[in-house]
């Protein structure tokens, strides 16, 4: 009754926090609650991480801004909206100018994205891997995993940023041209019609493109494939999760949509917001909901692949298919170490009259010492012979049990030194 009475005090003053139960109780669940876990547990990583790669896309941001600066100059310096009757010379041949000066200013402007994409991969390599070591809860130092992220997947952010650039430069200059043509109006009805079907048609390939890079980049930080096989993997991404992939991209995209919302104030936060986590947002929501996309369809397919990364099953199924972070395994390690209760794990002999401890008189002889230490001996011998008619009972068998399975999964997906198994990255099946 002293011991339950202790026991209880022990807990009111430790509180719950002490408990397993609780512990994981805080660990997310889902893919919800792992991205808001993730960016206000770790939102000052989430501010470097973003400033870092932000760095490398400042030659793309200059190349993009000069355009704007272009095209707003030309409807200043050219009388496109004068009255061309008054104070100024009748020009006939302005017609159609100044979506030829659109096309123009445009098509340089996409050398110099393209140009300036071999810089961008580099801070896109480097941040889409360290959003992913956090997706998946690993532990992370930013500075070192984002170069070690440039040198593993450096190409394959080249390759997404190419492909991006390339059709939306071939899209756009063709929804420029057909601009140019409708504008000088030397054309006929039906030539007109399709020129606004295949400007229609160019937007649509400009949308599918940008999707697809977004799969590109999380596919290949996930996975190794040739480019082809990344680009049919990354259509199929699109074209099968389509609902999802375009309200996701709209949330990844928030920071960047408030630029059109127009004013000065809305200006001004979207820069602030973008400056601090516009491009880590997008990453982390991203690769957050690819991650939910590829334990769902691929990861269970594939021979080796994790399910549930950074997410605690409450049924602890994650831990008996391999499924755990790096951060889920030491926890786990930590619960072996001190969770396993002795006072639990085996049987104990309740405290009867039966047996006692043998005790000394004031003046005792060798006779006594000897009969003290039988009496123990007895004790220790009954209380043996308890723990083995009882050690199968089935609260001792189901609570090591659990112990056991843990331990098991635990050392299958970690070395006998305690450091986790190098594996390289699960191929997607049909590559």
């Amino acid at each position: 009754m002293a011991q339950q009475k202790k026991g209880f005090i022990t807990r009111l003053l430790e509180g719950k926090e002490k408990s397993e139960e609780y512990a994981r109780s805080t660990l997310p669940t889902n893919r919800w609650q792992l991205f808001w876990d993730v960016f206000k547990g770790n939102f000052g990583k989430v501010v470097k991480i973003n400033l870092l790669t932000l760095i490398f896309f400042i030659p793309l941001i200059v190349v993009i801004v000069f355009a704007i600066m272009m095209n707003n100059s030309n409807a200043v310096i050219y009388p496109f909206g004068a009255n061309m009757g008054v104070g100024y010379p009748a020009a006939p041949d302005l017609q159609g100018v100044s979506e030829w000066l659109i096309l123009q200013t445009e098509f340089v402007m996409f050398v110099g994205i393209l140009v300036s994409s071999f810089i961008a991969a580099v801070g896109l390599a480097g941040g889409m891997y360290v959003i992913r070591n956090m997706v998946w809860t690993e532990g992370i130092f930013v500075a070192n995993d984002f170069w070690r992220g440039v040198k593993l997947n450096y190409k394959n952010a080249l390759q997404a940023a190419l492909f991006f650039t390339l059709i939306l430069g071939l899209s756009k200059t063709m929804v420029n041209f057909s601009e140019f043509t409708l504008a000088v109006g030397d054309v006929g009805k039906w030539q007109g019609i399709w020129l606004k079907v295949s400007t229609a048609v160019s937007y649509v390939f400009i949308a599918l493109a940008a999707a697809m890079a977004l799969w590109m980049v999380a596919l290949g930080v996930n996975y190794q494939m040739k480019f082809f096989t990344m680009l049919r993997n990354s259509f199929l991404m699109v074209i099968g999760t389509l609902p999802q992939t375009i309200f996701f991209g709209l949330i990844a995209l928030l920071p960047f949509l408030l630029f059109a919302i127009g004013g000065t104030l809305f200006l001004l936060i979207a820069i602030i917001v973008c400056l601090l986590f516009g491009l880590s947002f997008l990453l982390l929501v991203w690769l957050d909901f690819a991650q939910w996309v590829f334990d769902k369809y691929i990861n269970p397919k594939i021979e080796g692949a994790k399910v549930g990364r950074g997410i605690f099953n409450k049924d602890g199924s994650s831990s008996l298919q391999g499924g755990e972070s790096g951060a889920e395994l030491e926890y786990q390690r930590v619960i072996l170490s001190h969770g396993r209760s002795r006072l639990v794990a085996r049987p104990i002999k309740p405290i009867d009259d039966g047996l006692q401890v043998y005790e000394l008189p004031q003046s005792f002889t060798r006779e006594d010492l000897v009969k003290l230490r039988e009496s123990k001996q007895n004790i220790a011998e009954d209380t043996e012979q308890y723990a083995e008619e009882h050690k199968n009972d089935l609260r001792y068998v189901e609570y090591n049990k659990q112990f056991d399975e843990r331990e098991k999964a635990i050392q299958d997906e970690t070395g006998k030194n305690g450091k986790k198994k190098k594996r390289r990255p699960p191929k997607l099946l049909g590559e």
